[in-house]
């Protein structure tokens, strides 16, 4: 049986990007996020590559939601050898808030999102990894997840709780040959909606200043390593929060 790999919170850069890196290696790739016909493109794009994929559409905070398309994928692939939790862009259903006007309310999607529902994933996932002593738990942040960033405190806040989560996590797994770790990435992702909005003649907000942009497949290859050396438990990529 080949491997899968299911990206959750699947997008056009990394989520594709990653996809794209592991169905290379030969993994069948499940794609997860709210958008049907969006990840319908992106599997389309996959298959005429030559990879195995299949979309399964699903609110990463809707915990019902996730649980069955994780049965989908199951039903579909088999089982998930590698999950990466990535969720971004856009359409976050929040908006980034500064941490002298965050309570609870502020607080309860972000970390819905960024800790409830990969803490929900990994609780599904991980009994059967266990069991075949073989896995990987991937996942995505941004800077704000290792560094104070004052204006995105509700943001920072909960990926720093998930954060938190997977270097624990990571410290509980080992000898049982489930590999956990993180990417966190202080740059601008080339090709992401972020990165279009702000080169779009229609933005006139403000443009981050000396930042890094990187390439999403350069991301990727450093998942793939991260997957197949298992030697790290934290990568940080990009030059801003550090």
């Amino acid at each position: 049986m080949s491997k899968t790999i299911a990206v959750f919170g699947a997008g056009s850069a990394l989520g594709l990007s990653i996809a794209r890196r592991f169905g290379r290696e030969g993994f069948g790739v499940a794609l997860v996020a709210r958008d049907r016909a969006r990840l319908d493109g992106l599997a389309a794009t996959l298959a005429a590559e030559g990879v195995q994929a299949a979309a399964f559409a699903a609110d990463l905070t809707d915990a019902a939601a996730t649980a069955a398309a994780v049965d989908a994928i199951e039903a579909r692939f088999g089982r998930i050898d590698v999950l990466e939790y990535g969720p971004g862009g856009l359409n976050l259903g929040f908006a980034p808030g500064p941490v002298t006007e965050i309570g609870p309310e502020e607080l309860r999607t972000p970390l819905e999102l960024f800790l409830l529902a990969p803490v929900g994933l990994v609780r599904r996932v991980l009994p059967g990894m266990i069991e075949r002593g073989d896995g990987a738990l991937l996942f995505t942040q941004g800077a704000s997840a290792k560094y104070p960033i004052p204006f995105m405190g509700d943001i920072g806040t909960a990926m720093a709780a998930m954060r938190h989560y997977v270097l624990t996590l990571s410290a509980g797994l080992e000898g049982t040959g489930v590999h956990a770790g993180t990417l966190t990435i202080g740059a601008g992702i080339k090709g992401s909606d972020v990165h279009r909005l702000l080169e779009s003649d229609s933005y006139d907000g403000p443009r981050p200043e000396g930042l890094d942009l990187v390439d999403p497949a350069v991301l990727a290859d450093v998942y793939w390593d991260m997957y197949v050396k298992r030697d790290r438990v934290e990568e940080v990529a990009g030059n801003f929060g550090g």
